[in-house]
């Protein structure tokens, strides 16, 4: 049996637990088709990037299915029949990722406010904050006025 990372999308205005539902419905016909579903990940609401249906938001799901192809493509004609799901993606990958996704390390980092700010480093603060002194204009160059020959500034002269 072929391995697979899925993804769905589901409308924004459906509950995390109608999410779950869809998701156990989609699990339930990969195993009703000789396959199975070892992990699944909900990563929760997040903005899109553009709009879809009317939609600027989505739930966010992951699958990792372990099934024959055939139990893929029924589900993915179910998901294309359902109105809550937004879009899917399906990638058939040589291994299962193991753990948490990279999606759930990010936000868990970004629970625990270990993001690496920039006021954590040497030399942190304001981006604008420079530090020293950017000094007076170079003067030593030779300056093209509105002609395009070049002039002498007054250091030179």
């Amino acid at each position: 049996m072929a391995l697979y990372e899925h993804v769905m999308l589901a409308r924004q205005d459906v509950s995390a637990q109608q999410v779950e539902t869809l998701v156990e419905t989609f699990k339930g016909i990969i195993e009703a088709n000789g396959g199975s579903v070892p992990k699944v990940e909900y990563w929760g609401v997040k903005s899109l990037g553009y709009r879809i249906k009317k939609n600027r938001k989505a739930h966010y799901s992951l699958l990792n299915i372990n099934a024959p192809s055939a139990a893929v493509l029924e589900m993915e004609r179910q998901m294309r029949i359902n109105e809550d799901v937004l879009r899917f993606m399906t990638i058939k990958v040589e291994e299962l990722e193991e753990g948490q996704s990279a999606m759930l390390q990010k936000r868990d980092r970004d629970d625990r406010g270990d993001r690496g700010d920039r006021f954590d480093r040497p030399g942190g603060g304001d981006r604008f904050d420079r530090g020293g002194d950017r000094g007076a204009p170079r003067r030593d160059r030779p300056r093209r006025d509105d002609e395009g020959t070049e002039t002498t500034t007054g250091a030179e002269a």
